[in-house]
């Protein structure tokens, strides 16, 4: 089994090698890692051409303008000739050296279309520093209902489920990973396993997290996913949703103090 991991980046020169390191010390080998840059004019392009002459051919990337960040991973899903396809955003690592091991027996082993776990978001400036855990569960019927969803960055999907299912909408600058597995999961009932195990560190203050305004764009384009798919707005989802939110957000202001 391939697995193709993506990465969209824009001036991400800071923080792209650890991520490039991070698939270098896999144990697993039969992967292939794609960037999808925005056009970047921080060196990250430099980056990528002397990781290009250690990883070869496993390392496929361009650099052009792009419609956003869900654009440049649909190009990536373009590219990808895996099996499976997962995202890491540029900075995120793996959490150790077996975490794409694991993802392929899993999906190997259970015969599914889709594998997800936990991840840990960690602080930018100390990646064992731990701010947040992200504990999943074993998808089941109804659950987005209740403010559940995957961490998307542990989330690996068959090829074959981007191709007939379809990629990320464009048109949710905010929260379209999110749609895109409230459809793969709630809509169509992939068959998919939870890994009990950390998979992924994460940088805390991603694109959803990082304001107010963000957090409401967010869930706003969540209720959007829920109405396109033919599914009512549960009660009381704003509470499930936003203030687990609101109160990381504050908790991570405080300790950065």
């Amino acid at each position: 089994m391939k697995l193709s991991v993506i990465t969209a980046s824009l001036n991400t020169a800071a923080v792209i090698e650890s991520t490039l390191q991070s698939l270098d010390e896999q144990k697993f080998q039969d992967w292939e890692y794609i960037v999808v840059d925005g056009n970047s004019t921080d060196g990250t392009c430099r980056i990528l051409e002397q990781w290009q002459q250690r990883m070869g051919e496993r390392l496929r990337w361009v650099s052009e303008p792009d419609a956003g960040i869900y654009d440049a991973m649909n190009k990536g899903i373009a590219m990808a000739r895996g099996d499976a396809i997962g995202f890491l955003g540029a900075g995120d690592t793996f959490y150790d050296e077996i975490a794409l091991s694991i993802v392929a027996k899993e999906l190997q082993k259970r015969e599914v279309d889709a594998v997800y776990g936990d991840l840990v978001y960690v602080y930018p400036d100390d990646m064992d520093r731990v701010w947040r855990y992200w504990r999943g569960s074993q998808y089941r019927p109804g659950i987005f209902s209740r403010g559940w969803q995957p961490a998307h960055p542990t989330f690996f999907a068959r090829r074959k489920c981007f191709r007939e299912l379809g990629d990320f909408d464009k048109d949710l600058v905010i929260s379209a990973d999110f749609d895109l597995m409230f459809r793969f999961l709630e809509k169509h009932q992939i068959s998919n396993y939870y890994v009990p195990r950390t998979l992924v560190r994460m940088l805390a203050g991603g694109t959803s997290n990082r304001s107010v305004r963000n957090v409401v764009v967010a869930h706003r384009n969540i209720y959007r996913s829920f109405r396109k798919y033919g599914y009512k707005v549960p009660t009381l989802y704003s509470v499930r949703r936003l203030i687990p939110k609101v109160l990381n957000m504050i908790e991570n202001y405080f300790s950065s103090k």
